[in-house]
């Protein structure tokens, strides 16, 4: 059988090629983004609910703390170091998938600068022998998904020592 295709590169097929580069993006942003919300959102909520049969949590609601006091005091704070990781660790992947996307040829075209566009040249194995340094943009997508990666393991650290 054949496999589904993800429903943001169907979308991003269906882009109009007369499109400026301006438009192109702001659709593909548009479309990662709806798209990608909802794991966060599913995360989160998966997290409150876990969050909801903690000592701590029932302790404020015996006090008889209401629910916003409850949420706003003591579920949000640990939340946050979660959410931070979430949020940073969303960052590559959006990267990884506009690159993936200009690669294909469904997201930005030349005359347009981004990785994926820069690293179209190098599907020709004969471009590549003849000139190697066209996977530096390789390079530079690793590098930086790495060290976002890297920044978003350090800030939920920072944010929460105990996790």
């Amino acid at each position: 059988s054949i496999p589904p295709i993800p429903i943001w590169l169907a979308l991003t097929a269906a882009l109009p090629r007369t499109w400026s580069v301006e438009q192109t993006y702001l659709a593909i942003t548009v479309i990662l983004a709806l798209i990608g919300w909802t794991t966060l959102g599913r995360e989160v909520r998966g997290r409150f609910l876990s969050l909801r049969e903690e000592d701590f949590v029932v302790a404020a609601k015996l006090s008889g703390s209401s629910q916003m006091r409850i949420v706003f005091r003591h579920m949000l704070p640990s939340m946050s170091s979660h959410i931070i990781a979430a949020m940073t660790l969303a960052i590559p992947v959006m990267i990884i998938n506009e690159t993936f996307l200009s690669f294909l040829g469904l997201g930005l075209r030349p005359p347009a600068i981004s990785w994926g566009v820069l690293l179209q040249e190098a599907q020709n194995l004969q471009s590549i022998a003849l000139a190697p340094w066209l996977l530096l943009p390789c390079l530079a997508v690793i590098v930086t998904v790495l060290a976002l990666n890297i920044l978003g393991d350090g800030l939920r650290d920072a944010s929460d020592p105990y996790h």
